[in-house]
């Protein structure tokens, strides 16, 4: 199928500056496009020739299988951009900016007049607003005396009420605070359902993997990266963006992020110290040029082995559950079965005695062999949880939680997203095993009466975790890293099981006692078809 945009080999220059330099690039209808990138990696130049206001110095641009020549008109294409700064007319009030250059007609005697049909227009804009959320009580109002926030949804309800095939959306969210930030987020979905296309320009990371069916790089003007969102994850996109991984794989390069603004925050100081390091050295001589090759070897061969132990890790966790399983199953079918054979001859024994008290005796001894299939139905459980092949994860935490509260005493409530469908196996099995150890340590430290576990998808691909007891929280001094030396592991295998799947972990006190530990995980879309019924 043909692109709908086609942009190919744009290049545009400031005097010596190479803002963009052979840039190409394709968006198919109804796909949702992330562009990413530092501040000065040229997006805004790119969005600005792609909707017709800049003329690059080579490049050619082609739209629904038509060249565009520039500049042109987006409007007229039947593109529609939304910029990081919205562009209205301040002396116009809210309705005219709207509706600017495609105003309602008057339609008097069957006849269209061009003559602007005010109270229609008032009232379209008014329910895109609402729409919207946004509280403009007074659409009469010059645009020049909004606010920024209001500006930015003017600049929304403008692309909503046209009909276009291609919205270039420039990181408004900057100027939009974190409720307005998700109305955007669903527009962007409803435009992709309508089959509109969305090139989608931002510097959260989050809001691109939640929305986004492909991501792009920027850097230094130069389209460095280009990924199924399903494909990738942030660790690897924030090392396209800084620029110090260029492997195809998906082990994390940064190991054990707690959030990607964290990271972000030191890959740019580091960005800035290397650059000033290095100018630095280029005034010293050779001398200091070789000691900064040996720093950068160094680094690569540091990158290189925190890589390797990833991996290794992550096969000790994967042999670990195999072994578990294997383990499990040789329990179950094996010493299981030969329990319940020695309980039936025991019974047959049992129904043959005629010696006063032997049959009390056979009797007990029954009863300690069944607590023992019980007790090692219960173990073959924990190591492997029966119904998580079978059912999937719902029905394991709802199986485990009843068997845990029966044998803690510890009352439990269990909530799952609307429409919890299945997740890859290994995903499903870390979830699991997470909040097993998170149980774990509800019953060994926290002296809870209750505890509340909750799956929720905050987006398509990504599942919050969370975990609330009512017990005594954590010490005010709590250290994480000093836990291995104290003997203590569940948090931290908690801890290096998150990192391992790309997510993050965060604990808090909570102000009426007790601890909530919350885990975001990010996986592959969960599609509409995939979703089974509700537990």
């Amino acid at each position: 199928m043909a692109p709908l945009l086609k942009a190919y080999q744009v290049s545009k220059q400031f005097g010596t500056l190479a803002a963009i330099s052979n840039v190409s690039l394709e968006i198919q209808c109804g796909e949702v496009v992330g562009l990413a990138g530092q501040t000065g990696a040229g997006k805004s130049i790119l969005i600005r020739i792609l909707s017709g206001l800049q003329t690059p110095d080579s490049g050619r641009l082609a739209f629904n299988g038509q060249r565009l020549n520039w500049p042109f008109e987006a409007q007229k294409a039947g593109i529609g951009v939304v910029y990081q700064e919205p562009i209205l007319a301040d002396q116009l009030d809210v309705p005219s900016n709207i509706f600017l250059g495609h105003e309602t007609r008057t339609r008097i005697f069957n006849r269209w007049f061009n003559i602007p049909n005010q109270s229609r227009m008032d009232e379209e804009a008014r329910r895109l607003l609402d729409l919207l959320g946004a509280d403009i009580t007074n659409l009469h109002i010059k645009s020049g005396n909004l606010s920024s926030e209001q500006r930015q949804l003017v600049a929304l309800a403008q692309v909503m009420a046209r009909p276009l095939r291609l919205i270039i959306v420039d990181d408004p969210s900057q100027s939009l605070s974190l409720p307005y930030q998700e109305k955007l987020l669903d527009l962007i979905r409803e435009w992709q359902l309508k089959e509109t296309a969305v090139l989608f320009s931002s510097y959260n990371l989050d809001h691109l993997f939640a929305v986004a069916d492909r991501i792009i790089v920027l850097r230094q003007g130069s389209l460095v990266a280009n990924w199924r969102t399903d494909e990738t994850t942030r660790e690897e996109v924030v090392a396209a963006l800084v620029g110090t991984a260029g492997r195809q794989q998906r082990t994390p390069v940064i190991w054990a992020l707690d959030s990607y603004f964290r990271a972000r925050k030191q890959a740019e100081t580091l960005q800035h110290n290397q650059t000033l390091l290095r100018k630095d050295l280029a005034a010293q001589g050779t001398i200091n040029q070789q000691l900064l090759q040996q720093l950068a070897d160094q680094v690569r061969a540091l990158d290189s082995a925190n890589l390797a132990l990833q991996d290794a890790q992550r096969r000790l966790l994967t042999e670990r559950e195999q072994e578990r399983k294997h383990l499990a199953r040789e329990l179950h079918d094996q010493v299981i079965q030969d329990l319940l054979s020695l309980n039936y001859e025991l019974e047959e024994i049992e129904s043959r005695a005629e010696e006063p008290g032997l049959a009390d005796e056979v009797v007990t001894i029954r009863g300690h062999v069944r607590t023992l299939v019980e007790d090692i139905r219960r173990i073959c459980g924990d190591l492997r949880p029966p119904t998580i092949d079978s059912l999937g994860l719902g029905s394991a935490l709802q199986s485990y939680l009843r068997q845990w509260s029966q044998r803690t005493g510890i009352a439990f409530k269990l909530s799952l997203s609307k429409n919890f469908g299945r997740l890859p196996e290994t995903i499903e099995l870390s979830i699991f095993r997470i909040v097993q150890e998170g149980l774990s340590n509800v019953w060994k430290h926290a002296n809870a009466t209750a505890v509340s576990v909750s799956l929720q998808h905050t987006s398509p691909r990504m599942l919050l975790v969370s975990i609330l007891d009512d017990g005594t929280g954590l010490e005010e001094a709590f250290d994480l890293s000093a836990l291995s030396s104290a003997g203590h592991y569940g948090l931290l295998g908690i801890s290096e099981r998150v990192a391992l799947m790309g997510g993050r972990l965060r604990y808090q006190n909570q102000p009426e006692g007790g601890l909530l530990l919350q885990v975001e995980i990010p996986h592959p879309r969960v599609m509409q078809s995939d979703l089974s019924n509700p537990l």
